[in-house]
C-alpha cells in the first residue's frame, strides 16, 4: 500500500488549465511537481480521459478516480428517471448541485452500474467516493438539511414502524426536539443508510470490487473545527460515523476531508487538522491499523487560496498528526500558480538535433515560441546557435538547432510567460521566466 501514500494532489481535468495540450505535458508536470498519486475527480462517469489516465500510469503515478456520491454538478449523462432520485430538504436550494437520496434504490443501481463500468474501462488503480453524507452543517438551523422527502419517510417507517420525526412544527409530538427517542432513532437511521449505500456501491454484487477485485477503496468523511462534541455533530447532522463507515465497507485508506466552514476561512492556518484529532481518534478506537489521510482545499475560491509555503507547512502537519497521506484540491487553484513564476525544471535530448524542454508550469504559446528567448551555452562561452521552437505543448517547449553539440550544454531561458487567462481567476499578473534562468542539457547518446 506505501505506493499509493504519501502526497498526492487532486486533479480536475475540466479546468481550462488541462484544455488543449497533451495528455502526457500534464503528467509531466504533475511529476515535476512531486506528487506519485494523483485523485482524477470524475464529474462525469462516461467522460473520462483515458489516455491522461494512461500516460500518469506510465510515469508510475498512481491513479484514483475520486467521485462524489450524493450528487452531481452536471445531469447530462443522466438518465431521464433522474429527477426521482433527488433528496427532499427543509428549504429548496438551487446552487448548481443535484442531492441524491441513498434511499433510491433506482439512484444506488445506477450508481453502482457506472462505478463498476468506470473501472471496468479505465485501468485507475483505485476508486473512492467522496461526500456521501446528508446535507448540511447546522441544516436543522439553516434549512438545508435532507432528506427528508417520500423516499427516506417510507424508509424509515419500513425500519422502525413508526413516521419519520417532524422537523417542520414545533408543537408536534413527533417535533424532532420533542421525542428525543424517536430523533435518535433517525440519527442511527441515517448513519446506517450512508454506510449501506457505500457498501453496495463498493462490496455489492456487481459493484466496483466485484468486477475489479484488484483495485484499491478509500472511503471519505469529513471534520470541523467546532465547540462542543463536533465528531458526534456532524453523526447527527449529516450522518457521517467514520469508524462503523470503515467497519462495513472495509477500505484500504481513509480520508478525512476538511469541511467547508473551515475551508473558506481565508486565515486557515496550515496546521489546523490538528484540531482534527478527536475525528481520527474515533477511528483509531475501533480500527487501529487504517492508514489515514486528510484532505485540504487550496483554492476554490479566491480568499483562501494557499501558497507553496501555506501546503508544506499543512503536509508536515499531517504527518506530524500521524497521517498517513495528504491531498488537496486542486492542483492548479493554488495560491503559487499565480504567484511563482514559470521556471524550466528538466531537458530532454529527444534526438541530436531537438531538446524538449520542461517547466513547472503551463507556458504562454507566443512567449514560448519566441526563438530570441533561448540561448545555448558551454564551457563559460555563449555557442553560435540557431534554435527554433517546433512546438509548444503546456508546459512543455521543443527545441530544434541542427547547431546543438552533442556533448552537454547550458540552456539559458527568458522572457517566456504563463497563462492567467487559463486560471480560475483570471485578473492575475503575468509571471516571467526569472532572470538567469537555464537548465543543464545531457549530451546526446544515439
Amino acid at each position: 500500500m506505501k505506493e499509493h501514500l504519501g502526497p498526492s494532489i487532486q486533479i480536475d481535468p475540466t479546468f481550462s488549465y488541462y484544455l488543449n495540450r497533451t495528455e502526457d505535458s500534464i503528467a509531466d508536470e504533475i511529476e515535476l511537481a512531486g506528487y506519485g498519486v494523483v485523485r482524477y475527480f470524475v464529474t462525469n462517469e462516461y467522460q473520462v480521459n483515458g489516455r491522461l489516465v494512461e500516460a500518469f500510469r506510465r510515469r508510475g503515478i498512481k491513479v484514483w478516480a475520486m467521485t462524489l456520491g450524493n450528487g452531481t454538478y452536471t445531469t447530462d449523462h443522466l438518465p431521464k428517471e433522474w429527477p426521482d432520485w433527488q433528496m427532499t430538504l427543509l428549504k429548496p436550494v438551487k446552487d448548481g448541485f443535484w442531492r441524491f437520496s441513498p434511499f433510491s434504490y433506482k439512484y444506488v443501481k445506477w450508481k453502482k452500474e457506472v462505478l463498476a463500468g468506470l473501472v471496468r474501462r479505465y485501468p485507475f488503480d483505485g476508486l473512492e467516493i467522496a461526500e456521501p453524507y446528508f446535507p448540511e452543517w447546522n441544516g436543522l438551523s439553516s434549512g438545508v438539511y435532507g432528506d427528508v422527502g417520500p423516499l427516506a419517510r417510507l424508509a424509515f417507517k419500513t425500519e422502525y414502524g413508526v413516521d419519520m420525526p417532524d422537523f417542520r412544527h414545533v408543537t408536534s409530538p413527533i417535533y424532532y426536539l420533542n421525542n428525543k427517542e424517536r430523533y435518535r432513532w433517525w440519527v442511527q437511521f441515517r448513519v446506517d443508510a450512508v454506510n449501506r449505500f457505500l457498501h453496495e456501491l463498493v462490496n455489492g454484487f456487481g459493484g466496483v470490487r466485484d468486477v475489479r477485485p484488484d483495485i484499491r477503496i478509500a472511503t471519505w468523511s469529513i471534520a470541523v473545527q467546532a465547540s462542543g462534541d463536533p465528531v458526534e455533530l456532524v453523526r447527527e447532522y449529516q450522518g457521517v460515523d467514520a469508524a462503523a463507515m470503515i467497519t462495513r465497507v472495509k477500505p484500504d485508506v481513509h480520508f478525512i476531508q476538511t469541511h467547508w466552514p473551515d475551508w473558506m476561512r481565508g486565515w486557515l492556518k496550515p496546521d489546523y487538522i490538528k484540531a482534527y484529532q478527536p475525528f481520527a481518534e474515533q477511528i483509531r478506537a475501533v480500527h487501529r491499523d487504517i492508514p489515514l489521510g486528510v484532505q485540504a482545499d487550496i483554492g476554490s475560491i479566491r480568499k483562501i487560496r494557499r501558497s507553496l509555503e501555506w501546503v508544506d507547512k499543512f503536509a508536515a502537519a499531517a504527518q506530524s498528526c500521524g497521517y498517513a497521506t495528504w491531498t488537496a484540491y486542486e492542483y492548479h487553484l493554488g495560491k503559487y500558480m499565480y504567484d511563482e513564476k514559470p521556471v524550466p525544471l528538466k531537458a530532454v535530448r529527444t534526438d541530436r538535433q531537438a531538446v524538449q524542454l520542461s517547466f513547472s508550469k503551463r507556458i504562454d504559446p507566443e512567449s514560448a515560441s519566441d526563438e530570441r528567448n533561448y540561448e545555448a551555452s558551454a564551457d563559460g562561452r555563449r555557442l553560435s546557435c540557431a534554435i527554433g521552437v517546433a512546438e509548444v505543448d503546456g508546459n512543455r517547449a521543443v527545441l530544434h538547432s541542427d547547431d546543438f553539440p552533442a556533448g552537454g550544454f547550458r540552456l539559458y531561458v527568458r522572457g517566456v510567460k504563463d497563462t492567467p487567462s487559463l486560471w480560475l481567476v483570471k485578473d492575475g499578473k503575468v509571471n516571467e521566466v526569472p532572470s538567469g534562468a537555464f537548465v543543464t542539457v545531457p549530451a546526446w547518446n544515439e
